[in-house]
């Protein structure tokens, strides 16, 4: 008899602390139903250009005018942050490295430009405006910008569907200009309205596929510099550039053009090699194309190999970048057809230069941010455009140049632009007799950089659709065209995208032993399932049209199988279905409909409905539509374990809710 008060002291004890349990639940529960309102589409966006321009992402109230300004300036340029703590010790690695950059720059600029079927001088143009520029608004400190082979390649793919440039290179010329504003314009866009997950539809393993394809295109189509021919085919996939070669082979080819194209391509690819077993030797890869040129330039001025059929650059214009600004064209047919070229351009040159200057920030250890680079790639392509300049990027092989010549700053870039504007002003007599054959045979020696067999074997390793991905890109570009093979690529990222949306899983949770975790019982055997309580995941980010009634009937599946294991027993019967809604960051209109459906189900069949971990937009969307008034508040939780042990506590066990 002396026990029962020890034992009533301790139920009630009991009965005690799983009163401060509940109410625990119910305090987190109303945290998460009270939470207020998420910011509107338009706030989110003002948000997001403040941003862009603030580096600290907000305004401060307390904070001067003053302060504010040059906040606002260093947003835009970064230079105003690092300018101030800038060294002589760091100007004399900027210096080397700006050289020994110019050394690449020159020859390969050329040869761009020759590859974009534009005269020589505006890819040195595009080596002087941008990379300004960029110095000014850029944060990343190893990129080289100016002209590449592939924006180079995909331009004179595009641009003579609307105009001929053999035909009408004035015209010709205005359009690339015209592209290069509309590029700029989407590129600074995309940066200020922080879309740059739009650039992210042209995956990893599409760039790999696409960058190796376009490597064999533009090495095919460089057989009309190395033969000497002048009639060649417009096209740019593999069979019409082989059958345009051996059609030409037959009738017109010069020995001379292929035997010096080939020693100086042999004696490029031997510096290459050089450099990349002696990693001290970097700068020898980085001047041959330099070495080459003036070699060349000499053996032919020397032996007057031009009068015996090979193919020289001839007459370069000098002097200071001419305005284009009075070249643009807003007005035509073709307006439309160069905005489009220009989107295109603008997304390929954004992920070339983020993938560099990304890769290069990792090794040195800081963070780059896309937006803003964005941004910076934009104003100087739209700089570049009134500036006679065609789309220039980051280049990987001359960043990796600048990268290993020890570049402190984006200063090697201005560097390299006044070395190149002196090159302009004072040595474009000096390559009249430049062969044509060296400009193909230095965009041959940069090619091997653009295919990565070990890159394509990784991703078919680990994800077989990307794999296709891959493939759908390369084999687009070399059979058909750059723009079906980008539209390959992006169209099998995007079935990728929506095969996941639109069919996300459904996981059974159980809790792991000793633990208050609950994880997917098939990923983690030893979790043990609640009797009386079904515990699924939702593993989709938004609920919506598109996936909503699959979501329903799969859950409603999964609802099924469970009963059907289990035998009907009230102590087995399955009595409350928890929805962790974790990763459900958003949900439409479809979305409230399948889950008010399912819920009318579940009341049918006397099952309650738990929703847990309701995302900020997805709890204010809910009680909108009054969704969270027909569920009952009670039966929303912040956590599965707050939910499961709800439903196992005495007090909704008396009222056998659970």
């Amino acid at each position: 008899m002396g026990s029962l008060p020890n034992e009533t002291y301790s139920l009630e004890k009991h009965r005690q602390q799983l009163d401060l349990e509940d109410s625990g639940r119910t305090e987190r529960a109303q945290w998460l139903i009270n939470s207020p309102e998420p910011p509107r589409l338009w706030q989110e966006l003002v948000s997001a250009v403040r941003g862009s321009v603030f580096p600290d992402g907000r305004k401060n109230s307390s904070s001067t005018k003053g302060r504010r300004t040059m906040s606002f300036l260093k947003g835009i340029f970064p230079i105003l942050s690092w300018g101030r703590t800038y060294k002589a010790s760091k100007f004399k690695d900027d210096l080397m490295a700006g050289l020994t950059l110019a050394s690449l720059s020159i020859p390969q600029s050329i040869g761009y430009a020759n590859l974009a079927k534009l005269d020589p001088q505006y890819g040195l143009y595009t080596s002087v405006v941008p990379p300004l520029i960029y110095a000014l608004m850029g944060s990343s400190r190893e990129i080289a910008i100016g002209p590449v082979a592939v924006v180079s390649m995909l331009l004179s793919s595009l641009v003579p569907n609307m105009v001929d440039p053999a035909a009408d290179p004035i015209g010709y010329r205005r359009l690339v200009f015209t592209v290069t504003f509309f590029a700029g314009t989407f590129q600074a866009i995309f940066g200020l309205f922080r879309l740059g997950f739009l650039v992210d539809f042209l995956s990893h393993a599409a760039i790999v596929g696409f960058m190796a394809g376009a490597a064999i295109v533009i090495g095919l189509q460089q057989l009309k510099g190395l033969f000497g021919m002048s009639h060649f085919t417009t096209k740019t996939d593999v069979v019409s550039v082989l059958g345009s070669v051996l059609k030409s082979v037959q009738h017109e080819w010069y020995p001379l053009n292929f035997i010096l194209g080939c020693s100086f391509l042999v004696f490029l690819l031997v510096a290459r090699y050089i450099g990349r077993r002696n990693k001290k030797l970097f700068w020898f890869p980085a001047i041959a194309p330099l070495l080459s040129v003036i070699l060349s330039t000499l053996i032919v001025y020397l032996t007057k190999a031009d009068k015996h059929g090979v193919k020289i650059v001839q007459h370069i214009k000098g002097g200071l970048n001419p305005s284009s600004l009075h070249q643009l064209q807003f007005k035509g047919p073709h307006v439309a057809e160069a905005a489009k070229i220009g989107l295109i351009s603008a997304v390929v040159a954004l992920t070339e230069a983020i993938a560099v200057g990304r890769s290069f920030a990792s090794v040195k250890g800081y963070h780059l941010d896309g937006n803003k680079e964005m941004m910076a790639m934009g104003f100087m392509n739209l700089a570049g455009s009134l500036t006679s300049c065609y789309v220039a990027t980051g280049s990987f092989s001359r960043s990796a140049v600048n990268f290993s010549a020890g570049c402190q700053t984006v200063v090697s870039n201005i560097v390299m632009a006044i070395t190149v504007l002196l090159a302009l002003e004072l040595f474009t007599r000096l390559l009249y007799y430049t062969p044509i054959a060296i400009l193909a045979s230095i965009i041959l020696s940069a090619l091997p950089g653009l295919i990565d067999i070990n890159e394509a074997y990784y991703i078919w390793k680990v994800d077989k659709l990307d794999f296709l991905a891959c493939i759908g890109a390369f084999v687009g570009v070399l059979f058909a065209s750059v723009e079906i093979g980008l539209l390959v690529a992006v169209t099998i990222s995007f079935a990728k995208i929506l095969l996941n949306s639109i069919r996300p899983a459904v996981e059974l949770l159980g809790r792991l032993p000793r633990t208050d975790i609950f994880c997917e019982v098939d990923q983690y055997p030893m979790a043990i399932k609640t009797p009386g309580i079904l515990t699924l995941r939702v593993n989709s980010g938004l609920l919506c049209f598109a996936n909503a009634n699959f979501l329903r009937e799969r859950i409603m599946r999964c609802l099924t199988e469970e009963e059907n294991e289990t035998e009907e027993t009230a102590k087995n019967r399955i009595l409350v279905l928890i929805i962790d809604m974790s990763n459900v960051m958003n949900i439409d209109t479809s979305g409230i409909v399948a889950l008010e459906e399912l819920h009318y189900k579940l009341v049918s069949l006397g099952i309650k409905l738990a929703m847990v971990n309701l995302r900020w937009q997805v709890i204010h969307k809910l009680k909108l539509a009054k969704f969270v008034e027909k569920v009952g508040a009670e039966w929303i939780f912040l956590s599965v374990g707050d939910a499961v042990d709800a439903c196992l506590a005495s007090k909704l066990a008396s009222t056998s809710n659970c």
